[in-house]
């Protein structure tokens, strides 16, 4: 809530205040302020701007972030160096064992368009630490021989990315990252949900299914497998039917009791849904689902019920998705 935020932010304004005094807090309730809720496009409450050198042109957004430490990083890393520089692999264990996650830049040289990306990429995930190496003992140490983002959870490897000086994409690699934040699936809630569409991931795939049916440890089992896979490109989201809380995303996807389990994905820029065709909820069903989306295969699917067997015994018409084109056009 903007209240909890609130508290946070000025929290976050205490503990800059003595690590960094250059750097001012303001808060503004622009209700009563159109002309500069117009002139900086504030569309969602709450929002933080960052003014830089003293200018009010193109600030810069911070988005989704909403605990204090996580703040302080987000600003400390726009006004400094955004990663740690690891000389040794002592050190670089230390980072990796500091935290539940954390990722890693090894690279040939330190001065590289592929170094640039991987720093831009930290400044904007607050939540993760991040460590920059070009040491050759390091990168042998771990085994790594080009170029590579790798993300430590628990102290292991679970994700490399190589990265070549092409000049890989930053919001890929954003995406890719911010995932692993909300692990491999998340369970959605009234509390999480701000969390989930924070995540610049636009394919999410939903799982609706009760947590008390008999067969969801085994359904949930193969979501998790398929959600490894698929990583950085569809957020896996989790919808317990019990909770009458849901209802309203139940209604969004016309989901009935009759219908779960159920999957289906959402494309959050053009708001397109898809319905998985199989039935069964194995790894391999959803494995294909998730591909042939990806692949621009999948067939979109317009929620519509059956048409009524006396649709057309009235003058009035009765119509629902199904007969809507036929009928009318």
């Amino acid at each position: 809530s903007s209240q909890n935020f609130s508290e946070e932010f000025a929290e976050a304004a205490r503990q800059l205040r003595k690590e960094a005094p250059r750097i001012q807090f303001g808060k503004m309730d622009v209700t009563h302020q159109p002309d500069l809720r117009k002139e900086f496009n504030i569309q969602a409450f709450p929002s933080v701007k960052f003014f830089v050198n003293g200018s009010r042109e193109d600030p810069i957004d911070c988005k989704g972030v909403r605990k204090a430490s996580t703040f302080i990083t987000w600003v400390k890393r726009r006004t400094g160096p955004s990663t740690v520089l690891i000389n040794s692999t002592d050190q670089a264990e230390a980072i990796i064992k500091a935290d539940d996650l954390a990722v890693i830049g090894f690279f040939r040289e330190l001065h590289s368009e592929s170094v640039e990306v991987f720093s831009e990429t930290a400044r904007d995930v607050p939540e993760m630490p991040f460590g920059l190496t070009a040491s050759e003992d390091v990168c042998a140490d771990y085994g790594i021989q080009r170029n590579s983002l790798v993300v430590f959870e628990k102290g292991k490897p679970v994700h490399n990315e190589v990265l070549e000086d092409a000049g890989q994409n930053k919001l890929g690699l954003t995406r890719l990252i911010k995932t692993f934040t909300l692990g491999l699936v998340t369970e959605y809630n009234i509390e999480t949900s701000v969390k989930i569409f924070d995540v610049p991931v636009e394919n999410h795939i939903l799982l609706f299914t009760p947590r008390s049916s008999e067969t969801f440890n085994e359904i949930y089992e193969n979501y998790q497998s398929a959600a490894a896979e698929f990583r950085g490109k569809i957020l896996f989201v989790l919808v317990d039917t019990n909770e009458a809380r849901n209802g309203r995303i139940f209604e969004y996807f016309r989901i009935r009791d009759i219908d779960v389990p159920a999957v289906r994905i959402l494309n959050l820029t053009s708001d397109a849904k898809y319905k998985m065709p199989a039935d069964e909820v194995t790894v391999e069903n959803l494995k294909e689902f998730c591909q042939s989306y990806l692949n621009g295969k999948a067939k979109q699917h317009l929620s519509s019920e059956e048409i009524p067997q006396d649709w057309d015994k009235t003058p009035v018409k009765v119509l629902v998705g199904k007969n809507f084109n036929s009928v009318i056009f």
